[in-house]
Order: C-alpha cells, then sequence, then structure tokens
C-alpha cells in the first residue's frame, strides 16, 4: 500500500498537467474499482475546471469547479498515467514498473490543460483496491476522511500535541502513531524510521511519552521532530520505492537506500558510535525494524 510520501509525489507529478485543466471527457470502462463508481460518474465531471489537486493523508482530492470533490485511492497497484504529445509519464515511486497494460486502463481522464493542448489522464489498476467517490460539501465531512487525525508534513504535529494524543495510552508506540485516528498518513515504513531517528523502542507504551516529566517531554519532542523530518526526506526523494511506486520522469526513488532500519534485519546499526544490530519482530501481524541498542 502506498504511503503518504509516494501518493504526495503521485500529486505533484500530477498537478502541472490536472491543476487548472477542463475535463473535455472521461471514459468510465468498467462499473466497479474497490466500490462501485458514483452514479453520473463522468456526467458530473464532463466540461468542468479541476481547481485544485489535493491530499489529505494517503488520498487524493479533485477539486471541481462548481461541482462534487473527487475522492481517490490508488489502493495496492493503482497508477495514474500522464499521456501528452511529448511523452508519457507515470507519477509516483514505483519500484516495479506500473502496469501500461490496456486490460487495466479503467479510467481515462481526456483533458484541456491550462498550458494548452489535450492531455489524457489514465488510472490503471491490475488488482482494483483503488477507488474513485465523490464528496459533497466540505472535503473533511465525507466518511472516509472525517475521522483522521493531525497531518504529519507540518509544525502542526510538535511535542505537546503528541503527548496529548497519547495521554494514558497503553498500546506500543508504533501502534499509536499507525492509529490514523490520531496521525494521519502514516505506515509501516515510516514509522520504524522515525522511531529510530527519536532513540525510542516501538514497544514502549505510548502513555510513557506523554507524563509531565522532563524526559517525557524530551522524548515526544524528538519523536515529533523524527517524524516531521523522516516524512520531509522522503517526499524529498520520492518516496521509498517499494513494492510498485516511478517517479513523474519514469525514474526510481531513492530514499529506500537511506533507510536506518527498514528491511535491515542482521545489519549494523548506522547510527555513530553505536555498534548494534537491526532486528525484526512482528507487531499486529506487521514486520517492525529497530536497534536495541540505541532506542529505550
Amino acid at each position: 500500500m502506498p504511503e503518504l510520501p509516494e501518493v504526495e509525489t503521485v500529486r505533484r507529478g500530477l498537478q502541472p498537467t490536472m491543476e487548472g485543466a477542463r475535463i473535455l471527457a472521461v471514459e468510465v470502462r468498467r462499473p466497479n474499482l474497490r466500490f462501485p463508481f458514483p452514479e453520473r460518474f463522468a456526467e458530473r465531471l464532463e466540461g468542468r475546471l479541476i481547481c485544485a489537486l489535493g491530499r489529505r493523508a494517503k488520498y487524493l482530492t479533485m477539486h471541481i469547479e462548481d461541482g462534487p470533490t473527487l475522492i481517490c485511492h490508488l489502493g495496492m497497484s493503482g497508477s495514474f498515467r500522464v499521456e501528452q504529445a511529448d511523452g508519457i509519464d507515470t507519477p509516483g515511486e514505483f519500484q516495479h514498473e506500473r502496469s501500461k497494460a490496456a486490460a487495466h486502463d479503467h479510467v481515462v481522464f481526456h483533458l484541456a490543460p491550462a498550458a494548452g493542448g489535450k492531455a489524457r489522464v489514465v488510472f490503471n489498476d491490475p488488482r482494483r483496491f483503488g477507488f474513485m467517490l465523490f464528496g459533497e460539501g466540505a472535503v473533511g465531512d465525507h466518511p472516509m476522511l472525517k475521522d483522521l487525525g493531525v497531518e504529519p508534513t507540518g509544525n502542526a504535529l510538535d511535542g505537546p500535541l503528541l503527548a496529548s494524543l497519547f495521554e494514558g495510552r497503553k498500546a506500543p508506540l508504533k501502534a499509536a502513531l499507525l492509529d490514523q485516528r490520531l496521525v494521519a498518513g502514516l505506515g509501516n515504513i515510516y514509522v520504524s524510521e522515525a522511531l529510530w531517528r527519536a532513540g525510542l523502542l516501538p514497544t514502549r507504551s505510548a502513555g510513557t511519552i506523554a507524563s509531565n516529566g522532563k524526559k517525557a517531554k524530551d522524548r515526544s519532542e524528538k519523536l515529533a521532530e523524527a517524524v516531521r523530518s523522516v516524512i520531509a526526506d522522503a517526499i524529498a526523494a520520492g518516496g521509498s520505492s517499494l513494492k510498485d511506486y516511478v517517479q513523474a520522469d519514469g525514474s526510481l526513488g531513492y530514499f529506500q537506500h537511506s533507510f536506518a532500519v527498514y528491511d535491515r534485519e542482521g545489519q549494523p546499526c548506522r547510527k555513530p558510535g553505536c555498534g548494534g544490530h537491526i532486528e525484526r519482530i512482528v507487531q499486529s501481524g506487521r514486520s517492525t525494524f529497530y536497534c536495541r541498542s540505541c532506542q529505550e
């Protein structure tokens, strides 16, 4: 499943073509993906401008002039392909090339971009776990989005906020960070990396960083900074490039070469002077990577 940095990379790759473009026509080549398409899906989009292309957690949002907001999720294997006169791009970070087989091209947006000319944006999804739904009114009120927590990409996520979110929670710290109702968009890879940067064990009780003591305050501040920095670094590098995720120019991202712990079981810890090795445990059915020598 793509994580927040991959989805943000997709958004940035689509933005030059889609933002400000007029939707000339929409081809819907099957009745459903993960969910059925909304009624009158193509009709409600055709002829309208795409005012803005946004992101909330792992969801893409297309804000349509005098129309509904289109909420998109890539699922396991979904990707957007931009086809213009000067070439084809697949925005995103996909280590294994995304499918271009026409059999999996389920939605085609025919556009007149703001810069002129014409373009096609194709949604391809072999596994069909992605979806496209309409949000009426405030997009944040949609059932898919209304319970999402704070975004981990800005200064709103700081130590005091994390402490307030985790106060009294006995769940492991990693589980609390993965709870989308608390912090939106964090996934398995970046939580492991952030905990290593903060020097905190993934098995530590979340509530232990929420007390009034100086140590707890230091831990919450370090963790907030680690979360923000690892997400920012991953976005700058173009995502993790795990599984299927390529940049807008078709090249691979390189953040996976900077992993400190993820998928490095048995290898030396990269923290200067540590001397420990990376271990792997399973938490809630998912692999967790950490260094017991420098994470407490």
